[in-house]
């Protein structure tokens, strides 16, 4: 079957549920369009940068989103120790969190050596009942940095762990989730094959505003110019999507499938 790229605007779903609510009678916490978007990096920083235009967009549109950081990335700058620089990247995600207007979840586990391994399957399947997303969005499976390898075997497992009765932790099973996405990075490019697009105009200021609050995006700590590479990007992206920016994700090669009663 060939490949299929597909355009998402997820403010065209509505629960027709959730639209007849109003503000005053939603729960604590509920979105308005009734999704809850989960980003899950392996470092502070690399699900802002790489699904933030989501993010900040999504917000836009009424949802939810949630971000969990499995490291604070406190080993990234030469010039700190990584007590300082964690101390630092907390304080900046909590930032760039308020301004993108999402919830912020910071993991125990430090730069470098986030391990591969049951107990940290089961901190992100317990995190995923507790936070109950609809779309969780995290790295691709190939990457330079293991962490972030290793945060896509992490999630990949833990959204399956979260869905299991019989799998027990702090919160109840969450079967609520309709796809997994994983964002482009450019550390994370080996096999990324752009397969879904979501348009994003009109997001693209306050998700810049937002990740400047990262000091190593403004590069005085690294060369790499990120904040004008994934600008870039999403222009390149949104030309192809045919709109001003948009984003894209992989998704794991049995989803790319779409079945169709006649003709569309």
């Amino acid at each position: 079957m060939s490949r299929l790229r597909l355009i998402v605007t997820f403010g065209l779903v509505a629960s027709v549920a959730f639209a007849a609510r109003s503000a005053d009678a939603q729960a604590p916490g509920q979105p308005a369009s009734g999704r809850t978007i989960l980003a899950i990096g392996a470092h502070a920083g690399d699900a802002e940068l790489t699904s933030g235009l989501l993010l900040a967009r999504q917000r836009m549109r009424g949802d939810r989103i949630v971000i969990l950081h499995l490291t604070l990335g406190e080993g990234g700058n030469p010039r700190l120790l990584p007590e300082a620089y964690g101390a630092q990247k907390r304080r900046e995600a909590l930032a760039v969190g308020a301004a993108l207007g999402a919830e912020v979840i910071i993991a125990p586990y430090r730069d470098g050596e986030l391990p591969n391994d049951d107990a940290a399957r089961r901190y992100v399947a317990d995190v995923i009942r507790r936070v109950k997303p609809t779309y969780v969005v995290t790295h691709w499976r190939e990457s330079l940095h293991k962490d972030h390898a290793t945060a896509h075997a992490l999630v990949r497992d833990a959204v399956l762990l979260a869905s299991l009765p019989g799998i027990v932790t702090e919160n109840p099973p969450h079967r609520g989730i309709r796809g997994v996405w994983y964002a482009e990075n450019w550390e994370d490019a080996d096999g990324f094959r752009p397969f879904v697009y979501v348009d994003v105009t009109g997001a693209l200021e306050r998700w810049r505003d937002a990740v400047r609050q990262y000091e190593f995006v403004g590069g005085s700590i690294s060369s790499f110019r990120y904040l004008d590479y994934y600008t870039a990007l999403a222009t390149v992206r949104g030309a192809e999507a045919r709109k001003t920016h948009a984003v894209a994700f992989d998704v794991e090669s049995y989803a790319k499938r779409r079945i169709v009663d006649s003709l569309p």
